[in-house]
């Protein structure tokens, strides 16, 4: 993945005179830009040249963010109602850490006056990768997606590994991010060696309603063999895929894997949520389904929905091993 390209010192020379112009004009120590060596990363849109250990890093992919905070890095901007979770509230509750708004309404100007010397985008904010690209090269700071994708060609779950690892190289923690990788394999051995077989419907339960919530948690069972009951008809949790209460209870799956979008991200209305529990609970058509009388429905992190990187994955896995191997 990655071809390191040593230094020449006719480059190393124009680095110099450069850092010598740029104090004329800046009050920024030596320590506050990249300062290693040159490797070229490969991303989700070609290869990128990346000078290694960034000191001022915008993070802006939620599914990379946990492993940038493991690594003891604090970004100098983050999206940061997209962060809104325990994880990362030394970040979003920081007001040196300026805020970059959303993807649905970004502040390149924030971006641009932070100078940046890494800025690391793709999974929400992939539909701005070429702007995103423009902000960087105008205060030079590369840009890069390297998000775990869905339709990687190895899948989701295998792009995670790949991204964390890329993550090591570039901040030079090769070895915290073969320890994030060696814990989540484990946790995901563990879901595997008890979910195989098993039938399960994949829900969102979002404004009191419990709709087909394949889209977002395809990705996450892929790798354990499970029967989705609703497999092939994968829906959006933004829009209602027409599943009623009774059409799930007929399909009887053994279990449910729940996510409560509501918990991550609070309804427009300002109303308060109706926890995803009390939701199911309160369907009288569950009434001697498998999953309803056997109390066989595993409620995923209640982050799920903003955090969703490899910690997310392995820490589900985890609550999915514990609660099917109770049984």
């Amino acid at each position: 993945m990655f071809s390191r390209l040593r230094r020449g010192s006719a480059v190393a020379a124009a680095v110099v005179a450069a850092g010598f112009a740029l104090t004329a004009c800046s009050t920024a120590s030596e320590e506050t830009s990249a300062s290693g060596e040159s490797i070229t990363v490969t991303t989700n849109s070609g290869d990128v040249e990346v000078t290694t250990a960034p000191k001022r890093v915008v993070v802006l992919d939620n599914t990379a963010a946990e492993t940038v905070k493991a690594f003891g890095i604090t970004p100098v901007a983050v999206p940061k109602q997209l962060f809104a979770t325990d994880q990362l509230k030394e970040w979003t509750d920081n007001d040196a850490v300026k805020d970059v708004g959303t993807h649905n309404e970004p502040k390149f100007d924030v971006i641009e006056d932070v100078e940046p010397d890494l800025i690391i985008g793709g999974y929400r904010f992939s539909k701005y990768n070429d702007d995103l690209k423009k902000v960087g090269d105008a205060v030079g700071a590369p840009y890069i997606d390297i998000a775990a994708s869905d339709d990687a060609a190895d899948g989701r779950v295998a792009a995670m590994i790949r991204q964390t690892e890329t993550l090591g190289e570039i901040f030079g923690k090769q070895e915290q991010a073969k320890q994030i990788v060696d814990d989540f394999q484990t946790k995901l051995n563990a879901a595997k060696g008890v979910a195989e077989g098993k039938s399960v419907f994949l829900a969102v339960v979002s404004g009191g309603k419990i709709d087909n919530g394949a889209k977002r948690l395809s990705p996450l069972v892929a790798p354990l063999n499970v029967k989705d009951v609703f497999g092939g008809e994968g829906g959006d949790l933004h829009q209602n895929s027409g599943l009623t209460p009774e059409a799930i209870a007929q399909a009887n799956p053994e279990w449910v894997l729940a996510m409560d979008r509501d918990a991550a991200v609070k309804p427009e209305n300002g109303q308060q949520a109706t926890p995803a529990a009390q939701v199911f609970a309160a369907q009288e058509a569950f009434k001697g389904t498998t999953f309803a009388d056997k109390n066989q429905i595993v409620h995923l992190d209640p982050q799920f929905y903003l955090r969703e990187g490899i910690q997310c994955y392995g820490d589900n896995y985890q609550t999915i091993a514990d609660a099917m191997g109770a049984k």
